[in-house]
């Protein structure tokens, strides 16, 4: 592993970079971070049994889309929005035959809100559709696979060298001071542990059989390879 300022860089087969991946996770964990930034992150990294072309493109098109609004977190979509909007508007002019101006006034209020919220609702899936279409036929041509949020900013690269497949996966801590923390933390990993058992069950049969994969069992001697693509 390689440590700079730009965060802990990882080389080699696709073993390494899950098991780089994994240490992260580990050093993070024992640092006790706890947080809806950190279940983000250990979703997104690396797994034994996933592809960089599939399984990890799928979850940085997900994570880089625009976030859900108010509306979708309430499960609500636009159309459901526009009628209740209508109903509201109904029910304010109601009021207003009734004499009810302060009744009226808040019906409209909420007729306001139930439309700006259809709007907003309509905007961000107009937005993922463009973001998710450029991001697949575009992004993955052009840029790293990638993951930030307030915890990680990470991305993993592929190439070839002499018709063998190599990976890079930097991932840097973007507080300081935890930064310091997980560096520590990982040097203790490579003192105290001779060879790091991952987490993940490698599922190394299914692998072995879908893409050629060779990962070594934790009995046996040598280090994590693969061809993953």
């Amino acid at each position: 592993m390689e440590e700079s300022i730009a965060g802990f860089k990882q080389r080699g087969s696709w073993g390494d970079i899950v098991e780089h991946g994994e240490r992260i996770s580990r050093a993070l964990r024992d640092a006790g971070v706890e947080s809806e930034a950190f279940e983000a992150w250990d979703e997104w990294r690396p797994k034994a049994h996933e592809t960089l072309g599939e399984d990890v493109e799928e979850k940085t098109a997900e994570q880089a889309s625009i976030s859900e609004g108010p509306g979708e977190r309430e499960g609500k979509g636009p159309e459901e929005d526009i009628k209740s909007a209508g109903e509201k508007l109904t029910e304010s002019y109601e009021k207003v035959e009734e004499g009810d101006n302060d009744g009226a006034l808040q019906r409209w209020q909420d007729s306001i809100d139930y439309a700006t919220r259809a709007a907003d609702s309509a905007g961000r899936k107009a937005i993922r559709t463009v973001e998710d279409t450029v991001y697949r036929k575009v992004m993955t041509q052009l840029a790293p696979y990638y993951f930030d949020n307030e915890l990680i900013s990470a991305n993993i690269q592929r190439s070839s060298r002499g018709g063998e497949t190599e990976f890079v996966f930097e991932v840097n801590v973007n507080d300081d001071e935890l930064k310091d923390e997980v560096s520590d933390r990982l040097a203790e990993y490579d003192d105290e542990v001779d060879r790091w058992h991952v987490d993940t069950e490698k599922q190394v049969e299914a692998a072995e059989a879908v893409e050629g994969a060779e990962f070594s069992s934790p009995d046996n001697e040598g280090s994590s390879k693969s061809t993953r693509n």
